[in-house]
């Protein structure tokens, strides 16, 4: 009776359109589906199979996909550079970057690129959003790569704001602790958000606690910060981008409305 009843409810989860969104094809394990599984892999088929030829002209996608990507690109090879020269470390950080501007060979262009690129990134990953959502194109079947899209964009404003601490300044450090006493009325997560005292949070164990690993913006947060804009989030994004260009694979360009 309970095997009936489970046997239910999976069926209806099944026949829901967030599921068809998320899933295209079942995971019997069938020659059939271990076939669907190799065509569907992105690295052998990065275009879909029609394109509509309205659907990319550059007065309708602005071309600030590819934008974006090819800017991410320019910040992972520029980040690598400035990485030969850049130490976490609070007593060095500040004149390490003072020494990529003035003592070493190409420093200054390295990093304004690697500037200028962040913030363009910000604006295009911005711009191709407000394009997506003007046209529609976040209606059925690209529910689920519209949300992919949303987490990138969130992953993008947090590189952005990774890299601020790094310099170790003035504006570095007074953004960060800005940012990470928001991060502290966090509803739930925040010892001064709603529910925070009511679920246990307390300053040693706060989200913010966890950003800094500490009470105050000390090493520690420099260290983190590092990691996190150097390591975690790029491999997130990758990550990410590669479900993203798969499901436009699979779910095709939208056109013009």
């Amino acid at each position: 009776m309970a095997s009936g009843k489970s046997d239910k409810i999976t069926e209806w989860i099944k026949s829901t359109q967030v599921y068809k969104a998320v899933f295209r094809h079942g995971y019997e394990d069938t020659p059939r589906n271990r076939s669907l599984t190799t065509f569907s892999n992105v690295l052998y088929h990065l275009h879909p199979v029609k394109t509509r030829w309205e659907s990319i002209r550059f007065r309708y996608t602005w071309c600030m996909g590819g934008v974006s990507l090819l800017l991410f690109v320019m910040l992972a090879l520029t980040g690598v550079m400035l990485m030969f020269y850049y130490v976490p470390d609070v007593r060095r950080a500040y004149q390490d970057i003072k020494d990529m501007m003035t003592v070493v060979s190409y420093g200054t262009t390295f990093r304004n690129i690697h500037r200028f690129a962040a913030q363009g990134m910000v604006a295009t990953v911005w711009i191709h959003m407000t394009r997506v959502f003007l046209t529609g194109s976040y209606k059925s079947p690209r529910e689920f790569n519209w949300v992919i899209g949303v987490v990138l964009l969130m992953l993008t404003l947090l590189l952005s704001w990774t890299g601020y601490l790094l310099p170790w300044d003035q504006l570095a450090l007074w953004a960060i602790t800005v940012g990470t006493k928001m991060a502290a009325a966090t509803p739930l997560f925040g010892v001064e958000g709603p529910f925070g005292t009511q679920l246990g949070m307390r300053p040693d164990n706060d989200v913010k606690f966890m950003l800094l690993g500490g009470t105050e913006v000390g090493q520690n947060a420099l260290l983190r910060f590092y990691v996190l804009h150097c390591v975690v989030l790029p491999m997130l994004v990758v990550l990410f981008l590669a479900v993203h260009f798969w499901r436009v694979r699979k779910d095709g360009f939208s056109g013009p409305l």
